[in-house]
């Protein structure tokens, strides 16, 4: 299968693929890359992003966005920066697709409740546990476990590692995805990009979920100098905008302003970026400082986004009451199923009794792998007590 025509010498090209763990011969008609968007479509683990929360919880509203939609808004971002550049597109939107497949039920919540649980066990890292969904727990292929992507997809969902599980990693796998962590390297252009276009997307829904949930105004987002700006101009240009009945309409003409204004500047600061450091091929992207970039004006805004968000959504009292309670969800599955691993699901019993790794690791990847409902449902049932809905 021949590569996209058309893409930068620094772009990844597929029929330059540094490959996969188990060699598979090619597809007749698709790239490896598009191969490995394909196969993390069709995984379990993202079927199961549907029921995953972003910020609320998916029993507090039907529109609010989940793991599944951010991924789905993450991949759309991605691809058309990444035409703009001349970078890969099949493998950024791999990457977006698959980057959250590791996160817990409930969130960040979730995911730092069961990193405490795992502190004297390994910890956990949800970028970790999402290479190792695609790498061991998605059980489909009879040849081997895993989903078996190439590495260009592998390394981009690898977005954060700490230095000990890097150094496991390159022990199971030398040269391989911990390597860079280890060498101070980048990921490649397409991994830069769906990381920023992550933050890009959950900054603007993260906007639109808080005022639809009423935790948030347009008027105290009117501080926010990122926010005021496009606000001012959506007004400018539809003044019929500023009727009280057209609010919402005029919230997604700012959040749409929002986006475009972040999406350029993104496109004119990783060319000049690309320019000053001239690289020729993959391989000197790695081994640069970071290429796909905010302007410092733009980065200062949505930092500035970012701890508005932070402070007046993230840790709005009702926001940290229900992450609360779900964090003692997960607590009590952990110790739950660690005292009695028997009462999770039969194919992780059996890996817990098997010895070949510890049993609170096995726990870990099961409670990573439930959905909000089932997470809850679970410690209903194992406890007696409803915590959450």
């Amino acid at each position: 299968m021949t590569d996209i025509s058309g893409l930068a010498p620094y772009a990844c090209h597929a029929a330059h693929t540094r490959g996969r763990r188990h060699a598979e011969a090619p597809a007749p008609t698709r790239s490896d890359y598009q191969r490995d968007r394909d196969r993390i479509v069709h995984s379990s683990a993202f079927r199961r992003l549907v029921y995953k929360t972003q910020v609320f919880l998916n029993h507090e509203g039907d529109l609010f966005r989940t793991r599944l939609t951010h991924s789905l808004e993450v991949a759309q971002l991605a691809r058309s920066v990444a035409r703009t550049l001349r970078l890969n597109e099949d493998l950024v939107e791999a990457i977006a697709l698959a980057h959250d497949l590791g996160h817990t039920p409930f969130g960040h919540a979730g995911q730092d409740a069961l990193n405490a649980c795992m502190h004297d066990h390994g910890g956990f890292e949800h970028n970790l546990q999402s290479l190792r969904v695609v790498d061991r727990l998605e059980l489909r292929y009879p040849q081997y476990e895993g989903i078996n992507l190439s590495f260009e997809t592998r390394e981009g969902i690898l977005k954060h590692c700490s230095r000990a599980n890097a150094e496991a990693l390159e022990a199971r796998e030398p040269g391989g995805v911990g390597a860079r962590f280890l060498l101070r390297h980048q990921p490649s252009l397409e991994a830069q990009l769906a990381n920023l276009a992550d933050e890009i997307a959950y900054n603007a829904h993260d906007i639109d979920d808080g005022v639809r949930s009423g935790l948030i105004t347009q008027e105290q987002l009117m501080e926010v100098p990122l926010f005021a700006r496009h606000h001012a101009q959506a007004l400018e240009q539809h003044a019929a905008l500023a009727g009280a009945q057209q609010e919402r309409r005029l919230l997604y003409e700012t959040i749409r302003r929002m986006l475009s204004a972040q999406v350029y500047d993104v496109i004119a600061a990783t060319r000049g970026a690309l320019a000053r450091a001239m690289p020729a091929t993959v391989d000197e992207v790695r081994k640069t400082a970071v290429l796909v970039c905010f302007s410092p004006e733009m980065a200062g805004e949505s930092q500035a986004l970012k701890r508005f968000l932070f402070d007046n959504l993230y840790r709005h009292p009702q926001v940290v009451d229900t992450t609360g309670r779900a964090q003692e969800v997960v607590r009590e599955l952990f110790n739950a199923y660690r005292a009695n691993p028997g009462a999770m699901k039969p194919a992780y019993a059996a890996r817990a009794a098997s010895g070949a790794e510890s049993c609170e690791r096995v726990v870990a990847d099961f409670i990573a792998g439930m959905t909000d409902r089932y997470a809850a449902a679970e410690h209903e049932r194992l406890t007696g007590r409803r915590l959450l809905p």
